[in-house]
């Protein structure tokens, strides 16, 4: 399954629209980020893991899960893509249906599932 979620970079002083592509499918089981992500969201994964396991719903363990940060020639920094992540797992697996045409998503998680408040 393909869910997409967009969020947005800060690039100096302006705003890109960053379309945050999840897609479950077949093959060994992990979480893989593309598209130029810093540390911090490489990152990501753990958090995401976590707060979705804590916040009482499940991680697909079944599947390889691909999140692709498109456009791919801008860097993504910072937590801020946790909660898009989150949100195109659990819309890509089935767990929630939501209409999320466009609306931008931003936020950092806990590990509690709860989302902090971040920069920019």
């Amino acid at each position: 399954m393909l869910a997409r979620v967009l969020s947005c970079a800060v690039v100096g002083l302006d705003g890109v629209l960053v379309q945050v592509e999840v897609d479950i499918g077949q093959g060994t089981p992990g979480l893989t980020i593309v598209g130029l992500p810093d540390t911090a969201v490489q990152e990501s994964r753990e958090r995401v893991r976590a707060a979705i396991r804590n916040s009482g719903a499940r991680m697909p363990l079944n599947g390889r899960i691909v999140v692709n940060l498109a456009p791919a020639d801008i860097r993504k920094e910072g937590p801020a893509y946790d909660l898009p992540i989150a949100l195109g797992i659990l819309l890509a697996s089935g767990q929630v249906a939501a209409d999320v045409d466009g609306t931008v998503v931003l936020g950092e998680l806990s590990l509690d599932g709860s989302v902090r408040h971040t920069a920019g």
